[in-house]
């Protein structure tokens, strides 16, 4: 854990744009930067654009940094501004929204611990499903596509696809009961 005289130090060494404070920055906040987008934005491409934006703008804005503050909600409300920017080229580039409404909602209030936390539950649990499953879920849930048009894209009979999704979300719920409290 960093102390305050430690967060100060790198925080001034920031603003007054000190080349080696940038890994630093990034070594110690994209982690949590990436979950905020990410929990904003719920794609993994579009999350890493948005935390590769918060930092340009963080790096050109340094000198308007407040050293005396810290600089992590700093970091965290140039993070939110740039998914709010990233989802809105989208929406305007898209016919069809793949987002849903009320993300602008979630938008306007910080995520919070509990919610990343449980993100990185559920991204842990989807690491231990089996490669095929885990696909097939990727391609319902974060591509939208039908069970049909699944097997169509992977070449495999519609009942395997059936199969391995009901497999893959009864699997998810087993190593996710512990959220259900």
């Amino acid at each position: 854990m960093t102390t305050l005289m430690e967060q100060e130090t790198l925080g001034e060494r920031f603003r007054v744009g000190d080349g080696s404070a940038l890994p630093e920055v990034y070594e110690r906040y994209s982690g949590p930067m990436f979950a905020t987008a990410l929990n904003l934005l719920g794609n993994r491409e579009h999350a890493a654009d948005a935390v590769q934006r918060a930092f340009v703008q963080a790096w050109r804005a340094a000198g308007r940094f407040d050293a005396g503050r810290e600089l992590k909600p700093w970091l965290y409300a140039i993070t939110r501004r740039a998914a709010v920017d990233i989802y809105r080229r989208e929406r305007r580039t898209q016919e069809q929204l793949t987002f849903d409404d009320t993300l602008e909602v979630a938008i306007a209030e910080p995520p919070s611990i509990v919610t990343v936390w449980q993100a990185g539950q559920v991204r842990a649990a989807l690491a231990r499903l089996r490669p095929l499953d885990r696909q097939v879920l990727r391609l319902a849930y974060y591509d939208g596509l039908t069970q049909t048009e699944i097997a169509d894209r992977l070449g495999v009979p519609l009942g395997t696809v059936k199969s391995r999704t009901s497999r893959a979300q009864q699997r998810l719920a087993t190593l996710l009961a512990h959220l259900r409290d």
